[in-house]
């Protein structure tokens, strides 16, 4: 297929995200919470999907185009870049201009000109609450976000398309028994929009390891105890002592507005060191309140404890069906050993993130009485 073709996935799940927008832009307006994003029709949003899928097959001197985009006039945008003759909303035009806002948090600006045609209009960074944005994640792999609000935080995201391939986020999900707050925070429709929710860091946390592409797990076990003790192999070869509290403390802090920019970026790099640590072969162990206690860890099933054969598996997007299988079906060692030591330590929470882009969140489940593994890559993206 040419540029110039249709898209088909494009088309069909048009209708389906503005629906969504337009059902949660009028909650908003009811609730009356600030300034809101504009509605892109479904014609919109079908021609941004469709530029966008095929600038993503193309190259631009040997790189691949990572470009977002998002439905904002210049008169909603905060600090626009204009240009002074927009862009046409094409593939050649997107990819050549993708190395300028390869940085995350830049987003190209698309609005309807004098005509009622689509443009590219400039650049943008702040974005309206609710507004519709697509990035291009890889090669035929897009996904449809919109913003919480600001520049702080990570996007809600809505639906993925990977080829001919469409998965829609299952909003419902959050409101599932047993649901981990992370997985809450994660879908992020009725999460608070503040980025103080301390789960956010959690959050944060699972995006940079899987952003590292090495693949790890990191254990969060209850702050205050040392029953986790139990289902690791001893001595532990990489323990901090005493544990390394910054992320904790940061965490924590609540700062005006002339220190946040500051502390935003102190955040940002604990969140990137700790999760770097899950590179190292085992397990990285972080308390509830975000305090390292070591990495490199090496699982061991619990004295007396049986071995894991089922757990249950679920993705929280539409027309996912939950499945009971054994722990080997998840993937490799990590995933085996993740299941266990959740089964052991039942207050704990083991995320695990593969070379491939999946990433499993492990909780135990009192109503299912096993070990419950949310794959949530989906929402990663």
């Amino acid at each position: 297929m040419l540029q110039g073709q249709a898209y088909p996935a494009a088309h069909a799940l048009a209708p389906r995200v503005y629906d969504h927008f337009a059902r949660h832009l009028a909650d908003a307006r009811g609730r009356s919470r600030g300034p809101l994003a504009s509605l892109p029709d479904v014609g919109a949003i079908a021609a941004i999907m469709e530029a966008a899928f095929w600038a993503s097959l193309r190259r631009e001197e040997n790189y691949t185009p990572k470009i977002s985009l998002a439905f904002v006039s210049p008169e909603e945008a905060e600090h626009p870049l204009k240009l002074r003759q927009p862009l046409p909303l094409d593939a050649a035009a997107l990819t050549r201009v993708a190395p300028a806002v390869a940085p995350a948090g830049i987003h190209l600006g698309v609005a309807r000109n004098g005509n009622q045609e689509l443009a590219v209009w400039g650049t943008v960074r702040a974005l309206p609450r609710l507004c519709f944005v697509l990035e291009v994640a890889a090669p035929g792999l897009l996904v449809v976000k919109h913003q919480r609000g600001g520049v702080l935080g990570k996007f809600v995201n809505v639906a993925v398309i990977e080829g001919d391939q469409i998965k829609v986020i299952d909003e419902r999900a959050s409101s599932l028994p047993d649901c981990p707050p992370l997985l809450t925070s994660l879908l992020g429709f009725d999460a608070p929009m503040s980025w103080f929710d301390s789960v956010n860091v959690l959050v944060q946390l699972a995006v940079a390891m899987r952003g590292h592409g090495r693949g790890g797990s990191m254990l969060i076990v209850p702050s205050g105890s040392d029953e986790w003790r139990d289902s690791i192999v001893q001595p532990i070869s990489y323990e901090t002592l005493p544990p390394f509290t910054e992320l904790g403390k940061l965490s924590k802090e609540q700062p005006d507005d002339t220190r946040r920019k500051v502390w935003r970026e102190a955040l940002d790099e604990a969140v990137n060191a700790l999760a770097n640590l899950t590179a190292v072969d085992g397990a990285t162990i972080l308390t509830a309140d975000y305090d390292l206690l070591a990495f490199g860890a090496k699982i061991a099933r619990k004295k007396g404890s049986p071995q894991v054969e089922q757990v249950s598996v679920t993705e929280p997007i539409e027309g996912g069906q939950p499945a009971v299988v054994n722990p080997s079906y998840l993937g490799g060692t990590r995933h085996l050993s993740a299941s266990q030591f959740v089964h052991d330590q039942r207050t704990a929470l083991a995320l695990v993130a593969s070379q491939d882009g999946r990433f499993t969140v492990f909780a135990w489940s009192p109503c299912e009485d096993m070990v419950h593994a949310h794959r949530v890559e989906t929402l990663l993206l």
